[in-house]
């Protein structure tokens, strides 16, 4: 019985358009760009901005992605759309978001969406967010302090999934996010292990501010799942209830781009100081001490880890660390730890 639900909540989650609405050709110069194959115009092929790109997951799939740069961003947004779309009905959407937001934007097509191989699955878009997250960090450099986690609607699951992985991610945002498949399929009320995309396990584990945007009129995804998801983050904020908004059309409401602009502003100001200090009262922990007596004592991790050396403050825990490698520092030093080294709490 839990398998046959199981398979049922997959089949009802996955509408890839068909046919795609576009497809990928190799240019002779070797870049990729995207031809339309329905009455829905294609991304413009000389558009600057635009990276086509293919990337191979680890299940054997080749992802399609589209890359757009905004030369004054400082924040990349990894998009994981909903399930009834592919890139081609998306582009118009990223390019506004990519303008209004300020950012850098990535969006891909799950396996069997698009011109993405293979076929949709809980696990395979697992697969292909990861892989995405991977060529972000090896092709452009980005990392995960400087990412922004977007999920719509079944892109809620692998947006989670991957979060709850990345335990320095700037932000991450749940529009029309589910708390389970079976729970939209069936309205139950509690966990099955069969249960397909049981974000309402894993948003407790996301350690940054989760923003969720849900439509009051969603006849899709029940309001109440949006809800849910925001009271059990760890560190919510304030959350966007559109009045009368459906589970489609919330990009067409004025307070969606605003909230969203004021969201990704203030996860550019929030410094690793700030992240801290919040954690730090999150967990009930004594606020830093003013004093400016600076000492340090050796810490080493376990499993091989880097050693770090713990800066306190009359003896009191500051929450802040310092790599071992500078360990002579005086009282008054700025250190800026190199690429490689971890801030953890």
């Amino acid at each position: 019985m839990g398998c046959v639900l199981s398979q049922l909540a997959a089949k009802f989650a996955f509408f890839p358009p068909s046919p795609p609405t576009y497809q990928v050709k190799k240019c002779d110069n070797g870049k990729l760009t995207v031809l339309s194959s329905s009455s829905t115009p294609a991304p413009v092929a000389d558009d600057p901005s635009l990276d086509v790109l293919l990337i191979d997951n680890r299940r054997g799939n080749k992802i399609v992605g589209f890359y757009l740069r905004n030369p004054y961003a400082r924040l990349t947004v990894l998009y994981s759309h909903g399930n009834a779309a592919d890139l081609g009905q998306l582009y118009d959407l990223f390019v506004q978001l990519k303008v209004n937001l300020r950012v850098n934007l990535m969006g891909y097509d799950y396996s069997g969406y698009g011109a993405s191989t293979g076929k949709p699955s809980e696990s395979n878009t697992y697969a292909d967010i990861e892989a995405v997250y991977q060529c972000l960090q090896t092709e452009y450099g980005v990392s995960q302090e400087d990412l922004i986690l977007y999920g719509q609607s079944v892109g809620s699951g692998p947006t989670l999934h991957l979060a709850a992985k990345l335990p320095r991610l700037r932000g991450v945002v749940l529009h029309s996010g589910i708390l389970s498949g079976l729970r939209v399929l069936c309205h139950v009320k509690f966990s099955f292990c069969y249960d397909i995309y049981q974000n309402i396990n894993k948003i407790r584990k996301v350690k940054c501010p989760v923003l969720v945007i849900h439509g009051t009129d969603d006849d899709v995804v029940n309001w109440l799942h949006g809800n849910g998801l925001w009271k059990m983050a760890r560190e919510p904020y304030e959350p966007l209830w559109i009045k009368g908004g459906g589970h489609c059309n919330l990009e067409l409401y004025p307070d969606y781009i605003r909230h969203l602009c004021k969201f990704v502003s203030e996860m550019e100001n929030t410094t690793t100081a700030i992240r801290l200090k919040r954690i730090r009262q999150s967990l009930g922990l004594p606020a830093r001490s003013n004093g400016n007596s600076v000492t340090s004592e050796k810490c080493y991790a376990a499993g091989g880890r880097s050693r770090f050396v713990v800066g306190n403050r009359n003896g009191q825990n500051a929450g802040w660390v310092v790599p071992a490698a500078a360990s002579n520092v005086q009282s008054g030093d700025v250190v800026t730890p190199t690429k490689q080294e971890q801030y953890e709490i």
